[in-house]
Formats: C-alpha cells, sequence, structure tokens
C-alpha cells in the first residue's frame, strides 16, 4: 500500500505571554491553505495533533492545555496604516475544529516580534535601537492592537530582567496597547446593562456581567458559585461535575449575549465566550508556591479557558476584566471596592498582572478607548513543521 510522503511547512515555535503557539507566514502555507477553509483547518490540526481522543497532542506541537494548542497566521497587511494582518485559530484538543471566533491576547505579544523577524515590517519602521511599534490588525475581532518591541542592533531584543507571573524565566518587556477593545459590533455590554441576571436551567440564576472588551466574557460572583476566588487548577479542573456546569453556564451566558441562536451552537464556540468569576482581595498562595497578599491586589479573578481553568490568565480576558473593573457598578469593579479606576492589578492562580484600561461613558453607553499591558515573547525553535502530504 502506498502512502504519502511528509511535507514541510515553514514556521516557528514561540512562546507569548503564558501561552505557546505555531506562527505561519500567510505566503509559507501550501496555497489551499492561504485562504480560510477545510484545508486550512486539517492541516492546523494535524500540525497540532488534534483531534486527539487521548487528549495529550503527543502527534503533534500542541501541550494538551488550551494555552498550548493554538496557531498563529501572519501576512503584510491589507488595511492602511497597519504593518500586518494577524489571525489566531484556537485549536480544539479532542475535537475536529479550529475556532477563530476570538482573538489570544498573549500570544499578541509575540505577533510584532515574528513580523520583524519575517520580513513583513518595512525595514524603514525598525529602529537600530530602541522601540520598534508594530501595527498590527487583528483579524479575528477587526480591531487594532500596537506592539512596542524592543530591538538591539537591528534585531528583536528577547531576553532581558522582565518577570511575568506564570512564566518560569525572565525576558524582555513587550508593551501591548489594545485600541478600542470592544470585541465586534454594538455595545459594549451586549444587554445594555453592567449587572443582569443570568437564568441557568437545572443550576441557578446568578448575577453575571457580560461584556465584550478584549474577548466576550461572563463575569461571575464566585461566592454565587460556591468558590473563594483562590482556587488553583487542582481544585477545578479535577471536578467533572463542577466543569460541565461551568459549561453549562457559559452556554447560557453566550445565548443572553447574542454570540448564539441556540444553546446547541454553544459546544462549537468553545473559543469564545469566556466565562471568569471574582471576589475581593484576599491572600492566597499562587501554583508556584509564591505568597500573594490581599495588600497587593484589588481583586481576585479565576477564568476557563476551553473548559478548563487557566493556569494564569488568558490576554484578552486581563482585557475583559480592566475594562469591567473601570465601569462602575460591574461585578468586577465591585469586587475591587467599587472605586473609579484606570488601571487594575489582580491575582490569578499564578501570581498577579496589572492592566491598565479607560472607559468613559458617551450618550448613556459605556466605551472603552484602550487597554494596556506588558508581556514578554521568546523564540522557542524555528524552521519547518512536517505534516503528511494528504493532511489537508
Amino acid at each position: 500500500m502506498a502512502h504519502v510522503p511528509q511535507i514541510r511547512v515553514p514556521a516557528t515555535y514561540i512562546r507569548g505571554g503564558t501561552s505557546k503557539g505555531v506562527f505561519f507566514r500567510l505566503q509559507d502555507l501550501p496555497q489551499a491553505c492561504q485562504v480560510p477553509g477545510e484545508a486550512r483547518d486539517k492541516l492546523l490540526l494535524r500540525v497540532i495533533g488534534s483531534p486527539d481522543p487521548y487528549g495529550q497532542q503527543i502527534d503533534g506541537m500542541g501541550g494538551a492545555t488550551s494555552s498550548t494548542s493554538k496557531t498563529v497566521i501572519v501576512a503584510r497587511s491589507e488595511q492602511p496604516d497597519h504593518d500586518v494582518d494577524y489571525l489566531f485559530g484556537q485549536v480544539a484538543i479532542n475535537k475536529a475544529f479550529v475556532d477563530w471566533s476570538g482573538n489570544c491576547g498573549n500570544l499578541t505579544a509575540a505577533v510584532g516580534a515574528f513580523a520583524i523577524a519575517g520580513g513583513l515590517v518595512d525595514p524603514a519602521r525598525i529602529p537600530q535601537n530602541g522601540i520598534c511599534t508594530v501595527r498590527i490588525w487583528q483579524k479575528n475581532i477587526s480591531k487594532t492592537i500596537i506592539a512596542h518591541v524592543p530591538i538591539t542592533n537591528g534585531e528583536v531584543q528577547e531576553t532581558g530582567d522582565f518577570e511575568l507571573d506564570g512564566v518560569t524565566f525572565p525576558a524582555a518587556e513587550v508593551v501591548i496597547e489594545f485600541m478600542d477593545p470592544a470585541d465586534g459590533e454594538g455595545s459594549m455590554f451586549p444587554t445594555g446593562n453592567v449587572v443582569d441576571e443570568l437564568e441557568v436551567p437545572g443550576i441557578g440564576t446568578f448575577k453575571a456581567t457580560m461584556i465584550n472588551s478584549g474577548i466576550p466574557t461572563i463575569f461571575l460572583n464566585a461566592a454565587d458559585i460556591g468558590y473563594t476566588g483562590t482556587e488553583l487548577q487542582k481544585d477545578i479542573n479535577s471536578d467533572a461535575e463542577a466543569l460541565a456546569r461551568f459549561e453549562t453556564m457559559r452556554a447560557y451566558g453566550a445565548l443572553k449575549m447574542g454570540l448564539i441562536a441556540d444553546i446547541s451552537e454553544a459546544v462549537a464556540r468553545q473559543h469564545t465566550p469566556k466565562i471568569a468569576f471574582v471576589a475581593p482581595a484576599t491572600d492566597y498562595v499562587a501554583s508556584s508556591g509564591k505568597q500573594v497578599a490581599a495588600s497587593e491586589i484589588d481583586v481576585c479573578v479565576r477564568a476557563l479557558s476551553m473548559g478548563k481553568l487557566h493556569h494564569a490568565m488568558m490576554g484578552t480576558a486581563s482585557v475583559a476584566i480592566a475594562t469591567a473593573a473601570a465601569v462602575p457598578g460591574t461585578l468586577v469593579n465591585l469586587a475591587a471596592g467599587g472605586s473609579l479606576r484606570e488601571a487594575v492589578t489582580f491575582g490569578h492562580p499564578s501570581g498577579t498582572l496589572r492592566v491598565g484600561a479607560a472607559a468613559a461613558e458617551v450618550n448613556g453607553e459605556w466605551i472603552a478607548t484602550k487597554a494596556v499591558m506588558s508581556r514578554s515573547a521568546r523564540v522557542l525553535m524555528e524552521g519547518w513543521v512536517r505534516v503528511p502530504g494528504d493532511a489537508f
């Protein structure tokens, strides 16, 4: 029996923030995969090693978590006044689908550096030493992101002393600005309310803040669902019943936000919305053993991604947290003390993170103008990924 040989596709494996992903230049993909569709999805699934009924992605580049089952496609921008277009694909682990419904804020930190190294940014815009401002068009959500990438001797500076909780080693700081971060069309609060009553059949009715900023997110009060807001992954991810309840709440939240038309559609939209729970600042011990003091943070937040509690915090959810904290009366704002603020420091399972955000009420409706956070990124491996020639 004849079998087709493997093909090689140029790719780079990069850590961005607290995530890892396989990055491609659009021009390097096989011709059939340079446009959206089944061929592209099949290729990315095979690259990552999905669907894997064992849940380990052993036969691919994925790391068996939502944070490491990611792909990025970058191209010269088709938008005026932008350098590159950035498309993010969240690859399911045990299902055969790629979710294109939202951005990855963590991997955003690596897009500018990848674009510079890949020759996708005009050399005239790259200083010999200093900061290169890369103007990114995020194609999933049609938003502008500005990445401030450090340059030394004409090349991206990756090493440094910036420390990010959830990442073991220090690296160079990359400042990311999310411009007008409300995701998609319409109101930042799709129901028109900063707090709603979310009715979940068979489970209960809960106060919820549902926001489109950074990424669509549903915030609940930790105490209302039986948690403290100091939980670590082991406290949630080993409880199958709890995960099923979260998924049901997420699905009904998606329906109320207008992201799906029928509850059955939630299963094919795993990446968005996110679901998170908040609590007032309190002492806890992070997953690394580091003591986090209540005095260091404004609020405790825990968030789920692709059905599991995240080991740190998704970058896009961090934008949602900061924006919600800036709007009086949201559950995040109330848990953080209820004061007006332009930045929030929150505690997550791996430690703490500070994110700035600006929000304003215009004609009775809240809008977010910008969110800013610091991340880091580092190339882990570059060359080619190999996939069977009939994979797509």
